[in-house]
Order: C-alpha cells, then sequence, then structure tokens
C-alpha cells in the first residue's frame, strides 16, 4: 500500500450513513426546558435565566477556599514563561497541583476529589491557565473529557471505586477519539475492540491525545464489530496506558500551547477487560457528546480569562503610551478597541457562569448553550487577542523573552494570539459547531416536518408528516408576529441610570425574526437546506450574540441587586449590547445577500484546476510526504515516548 493510499481497515461509509450515525448518537428528546432552544423557536424565555441562579452558600465557600490555595501556588510555583521556552510543564509542578487536588476539582468528595461545581471549576481553569495555558489544558482534558466525567455520567459503582480515587490524586487521564483520517465524522472511526472471552482486544491508532504523553488512564473510542451477543458499535474503554500493546509514538508540537503533553497512541492487540468497557456497546459517541455538553464549559473559561488580561494589558499599556500629545487610549481608533475588549470580556463572563451555573443547578437542558458558550468565547477571545497586539504595535509582534532582553516588561501578547488559536477548532470547530447547534436549533422543525423533506420517505410518511406540521405551525405562526419585545414598559426591572430594558426587547423582537428566518429558509429549500452552511452558520451566529446579550443584561442586574459594580456592570452590558446589536444587524443582511453561491462556484474551479495559474510564482516550503499519515493497524515501529509522572 502506498503512503498515500487510505488503510483498507478505514470503514467506507457514505454521507447519509455518517449522518445517521452522528443522528444516533446525539440526545433524541428534551426532558428538561432549555432556554436557547427556546430562543431559537422564537420565544425569549427571561424566566428561565432571571433572576441569575446563583451557587450554595456552602459550594461557593469551598470552592472560595481552594482559589485562594491556587492562587498563591500559581504565583510562586508557576513560571509560564519557562513552561514557553521549554514546551514542558515541571515534573514538580504537576506533582504540587497533584497534592492541591487540582486533578479532583470535579470528583466527588467522596472518592477523594475537591467536589468544586461547574462555576468554581472554571473559575480555577481560569486562574491556572491565566498562569500559564499549557496548566489550564491539562486539567481541563483530565476532567472535562478524561475519565472523570465519563463515569460520573455513565459508569458503574463499581468503576467509579476502582479509578476516581486514582484520578482525584494520583493519576493523570485523555480522552481519544480523533484518528488520522477521522475528525468530525466518526461514521469513518477504524481503532477495533474485538471481543475475546472476557476481554476485547484493541487495535488502531489516535492521534492529538491531549495529555496522551503523560496520561496513566485512557477513554477510548474503537469500534466493536456486531456479532452473535454483540450488537457492536462505536462503545468508550477505559484503557490503562501501561498495558502491552500501548505506545506514545511521537508528542506533538503546535504553534501555541507548546506546554502541552499532545500525542500519537498506538494500540496494538492491547486486551482490555470487558468491565472496563463504559456504558454499553454502541453507546461510545452518546457518552462523548453529552460529556461535551458540559465539558465545552471548560473551553469559554479560559477564554474569559484571557480576555481579562488582553484587558489589563490594555488598559496599563494605552495608559503609558503617548503618541502625538496624549495617551494612546484617547485615541478614538485606539479607545474602541479597548471598549470592545471590556465590554466582550464582561459578556463572555456572563455567558460562561451562566451556563456553568445552569449545568450545576441541573434543572435545564444546556446542550445548546454549552455550545454556544463554546462557539461564541472562542471567536470573541482570538479577536480580543489580536486588537491587543494592533493596540501593542510593534510590541505585540515581539515575543516576552525578546522584550525583556532589551529591558522592556516582558508582555506575551503574541504567545497569547497562538495560544488562543486552536480554540476554534479543539472540541468541536467553528464550522462544526455551527452545524451541531443548528441541527438542535431546528429539531422542533424537524421531529414534525422532517418526513416531508426527506426523499427517501413514501408519500404514506409523508403526509402523516403534513397533517402534523399542519398542526404545529398553526399554533406556532402567529405567535411569531408580536410580543413584549413591541411593548415600551416590557423589563422594566431592567431600567435603572442605564437603560438596558430596550435590549432586552430587541432580543425578544429578533428571536422571533430568527424564528421566521429560519422557517422561511426550511420552506424554500426544504431538503437542501442541510447543505446551506453558509446561511446555518449566519442563524446560529444570531443566536449566539443574543444570548450573549441576554446573559449579559441579567448578570448586570444580578451584580446591581447585590451591590457588587452594578453601575459598571450596567454600563459594560449596555455597551456590549450596542455592539452585538451592529453585528446581529449585519448577519441578517446575510442571510440573503451574500456570495455562497458565487463561492460554490469558485471552489469547483479551484479543485479542478481552473485557477492553478494564481499559484504560479512561488515555492512550496513543505516538502514531500503523505496528507495523512498511514494508520494501519499493527505493532509500533517507534519508540515508547510514553512518560507517566510520578
Amino acid at each position: 500500500m502506498s503512503a498515500s493510499t487510505t488503510p483498507s481497515s478505514r470503514p467506507a461509509v457514505t454521507e447519509r450513513e455518517a449522518r445517521e450515525v452522528a443522528e444516533a448518537a446525539r440526545e433524541q428528546h428534551w426532558r428538561k426546558p432549555s432556554f436557547a432552544k427556546e430562543l431559537f423557536l422564537g420565544r425569549f424565555r427571561l424566566d428561565l435565566i432571571h433572576p441569575h441562579p446563583l451557587p450554595d452558600d456552602e459550594l461557593a465557600q469551598r470552592g472560595e477556599e481552594f482559589l485562594a490555595k491556587l492562587r498563591d501556588f500559581v504565583e510562586t510555583k508557576v513560571d509560564g514563561g519557562l513552561i514557553e521556552r521549554e514546551a514542558r510543564i515541571p515534573d514538580e509542578v504537576i506533582d504540587g497541583l497533584k497534592e492541591l487536588g487540582a486533578f479532583g476539582m470535579k470528583i466527588d468528595t467522596k472518592y477523594g476529589g475537591l467536589g468544586l461545581g461547574q462555576v468554581y471549576y472554571n473559575k480555577a481553569l481560569a486562574l491556572a491557565g491565566s498562569a500559564s495555558p499549557a496548566i489550564g489544558v491539562l486539567l481541563s482534558a483530565h476532567q472535562s473529557i478524561g475519565v472523570p466525567q465519563p463515569l460520573k455520567l455513565f459508569g458503574t459503582q463499581e468503576q467509579r471505586e476502582r479509578f476516581l480515587p486514582r484520578c482525584a490524586r494520583t493519576d493523570i487521564s485523555a480522552f481519544l477519539l480523533t484518528e488520522p483520517d477521522v475528525g468530525s465524522d466518526p461514521a469513518r472511526l477504524a481503532t477495533t475492540a474485538i471481543p475475546d472471552g472476557d476481554d476485547y482486544v484493541l487495535d488502531g491508532v489516535k492521534l492529538w491525545t491531549t495529555n496522551g504523553v503523560v496520561a496513566d488512564l485512557l477513554v477510548v473510542m474503537a469500534r466493536v464489530p456486531k456479532s452473535e451477543g454483540h450488537r457492536g458499535g462505536i462503545t468508550a474503554f477505559v484503557v490503562e496506558t501501561n498495558s502491552p500493546g500501548v505506545t506514545v509514538e511521537n508528542r506533538n508540537a503546535f504553534m501555541g500551547l507548546r506546554g502541552i503533553e499532545n500525542g500519537v497512541t498506538r494500540f496494538h492487540q492491547v486486551r482490555v477487560p470487558a468491565a472496563n468497557r463504559v456504558g454499553e456497546e454502541g453507546q461510545g459517541l452518546k457518552i462523548a457528546l453529552t460529556t461535551l455538553n458540559t465539558g465545552r464549559l471548560s473551553l469559554p473559561a479560559s477564554c474569559v480569562a484571557a480576555g481579562k488580561w488582553c484587558l489589563k494589558i490594555a488598559r496599563e499599556w494605552s495608559a503609558a503610551r503617548e503618541q502625538w500629545g496624549k495617551p494612546v487610549a484617547h485615541h478614538e481608533a485606539v479607545g474602541s478597541k479597548i471598549s470592545f475588549i471590556a465590554a466582550t470580556t464582561f459578556a463572555l463572563e456572563a455567558v460562561t457562569d451562566l451556563a456553568s451555573q445552569m449545568a450545576d443547578e441541573d434543572r435545564n437542558d444546556i446542550r445548546i448553550e454549552g455550545a454556544l458558550a463554546k462557539l461564541y468565547a472562542s471567536e470573541m477571545a482570538w479577536t480580543m487577542a489580536d486588537e491587543l497586539v494592533q493596540i501593542r504595535g510593534g510590541r505585540g509582534f515581539e515575543t516576552a523573552d525578546s522584550l525583556r532582553a532589551r529591558g522592556e516588561r516582558g508582555v506575551p501578547a503574541e504567545q497569547l494570539l497562538r495560544d488562543l488559536r486552536i480554540n476554534r477548532i479543539f472540541e468541536g470547530s467553528t464550522e462544526i459547531m455551527h452545524l451541531l447547534i443548528a441541527r438542535e436549533a431546528v429539531d422542533a422543525h424537524l421531529s414534525v416536518a422532517g418526513d416531508l423533506i426527506d426523499p427517501e420517505k413514501s408519500l404514506g410518511d409523508k403526509a402523516r408528516a403534513g397533517a402534523n406540521a399542519g398542526v404545529f405551525y398553526a399554533k406556532w405562526l402567529p405567535k411569531l408576529v408580536a410580543g413584549p419585545g413591541q411593548l415600551p414598559a416590557s423589563y422594566g426591572e431592567f431600567k435603572h441610570e442605564v437603560d438596558l430594558s430596550g435590549h432586552l426587547r430587541y432580543v425578544e423582537r429578533t428571536a422571533r425574526k430568527l424564528a421566521r428566518s429560519t422557517f422561511y429558509a426550511m420552506s424554500r429549500w426544504q431538503g437542501r437546506m442541510e447543505s446551506k452552511q453558509g446561511f446555518l452558520g449566519r442563524i446560529v451566529d444570531i443566536g449566539a450574540e443574543l444570548f450573549a446579550m441576554s446573559a449579559s443584561c441579567v448578570r448586570a442586574e444580578l451584580l446591581r441587586s447585590q451591590g457588587d459594580h452594578g453601575r459598571e456592570a450596567y454600563q459594560l452590558a449596555d455597551v456590549f449590547c450596542r455592539q452585538a446589536r451592529i453585528r446581529v444587524e449585519e448577519l441578517f443582511t446575510r442571510l440573503w445577500t451574500n456570495t455562497d453561491d458565487l463561492d460554490r462556484k469558485v471552489v469547483k474551479g479551484v479543485l479542478s484546476g481552473t485557477y492553478e495559474w494564481l499559484e504560479q510564482g512561488i515555492v512550496d516550503p513543505s516538502g514531500e510526504g503523505p496528507w495523512i499519515a498511514d494508520a494501519t493497524p499493527g505493532p509500533s515501529q517507534k519508540e515508547n515516548v510514553h512518560r507517566p509522572i510520578r
């Protein structure tokens, strides 16, 4: 087999089969209310998020006590510049975090963990990540998607008792789903788990295994073949990294997050006891997606930390740096960037804290809220970091070490930009998040009218779907015509020195407009709707802005009611909402005025070679080699670079 050939073991699947696998893995029912789901349906359920939920006193006290210890540790024991230069977190730092209990923040106290809720877990990640983003990734990959969370949700009592105490204090865990030729299309997963007596035998290769180089325990997704007594399907397993046949073949290096322990892991005839299977056979993707519903909230936490640091540096630098007779902050071109950073940081913290508290209360289904928080925070944090680099000018492009070497403060602005870039790809790229959220946002429509637009459904199925759709839309559509957003006195409790009530009326009106636009698009494109990814992405982005506006107003009112910088919070919420409204109006314009059709034509031309002449006049420095590495199962031919920290 040539190096460029796709391994024969990889399942060949059609687009429809891939969609069916993804659809089977998603949660099919809505058993709890969802603010974001209602928002996409044109119903502004402010009662689901206001008054702002708060952690109970015991959780808050426990969280504050841990944050104080963690702050002392990262201030005195962590050298972020050293981690960046050496591209490695020192073992003594990791050992110190273990002793502090940082690896067991989300693990119940009965298993030796700290038992923190999502709110304080995120605050801790933000604090640790501000000292070194690599530490934030180490802790979140271990707890948000590694062994603890899947076992908490789907593990047996015996599994929790075996593994959670280890994860709380001594062992590091990792989550292994991605393969060299499998990213967001798990239907093509090639790693297999063959039943053999009381064991499964794993074979395959996993790529981008964050924490994988130092992990003691792995959550591995593998395909179990269907056979007698085995329903088969993608299945989750807890695997001991020191098992015979497990080889970490490479420690990967990246443009940012240089201290993370990310690798390539090969499994060759690895025997895993059936007792280590998490959930039932075929539940692996559901376990992964459910884990990510709250697991994704760790990423917005790091984005909040980035925003806070951007604001601090922008404030200090732009007040000290003078040009044309005054500090650069007083020049409108720079001042507008500072205002954007301040307002957006407030909004990101509002979104993250609200979604996290909703996760802790478990009263709402937050699958859309968590996804929106990840999507919105990753995009906005990247923009804030880019603006900080621009405010700093040439110094923003210069490394912290270089700045220090010539006698200036070592501000790692360029590092922040590099570190944040992966957030738009981690745990679902922006493009995949658009599709995932869009699928959930139109779930109510597909539930009643899906068979109408499915070309493979029979006429009888379509007739029944038509009758159901008629009943649903006869009740739903009239409610999109008018609402509280058109009444001047609505949301009056948000009117103080600064008036936020108008922004909430805007959200209510715009939610109905968004729902009407979605309905019109479904009527227009029907079965082709799923291919209109540009349109769906803009629909989701509008919903994200409305969610952020709502969270900002609710947070401002919470802070006002507590006497905690309420006036300033109202000012920031007001500015953010005004900025967001401009973005929303632009997105609505681009729903119907865009170059999507022309873009598709250009893409066809690019792929067919029509514009190949445009590439002339350069040399390609990337060198030779296959686009995707060969991942054929078999024994490893490389040195094992696994580095357990004990």
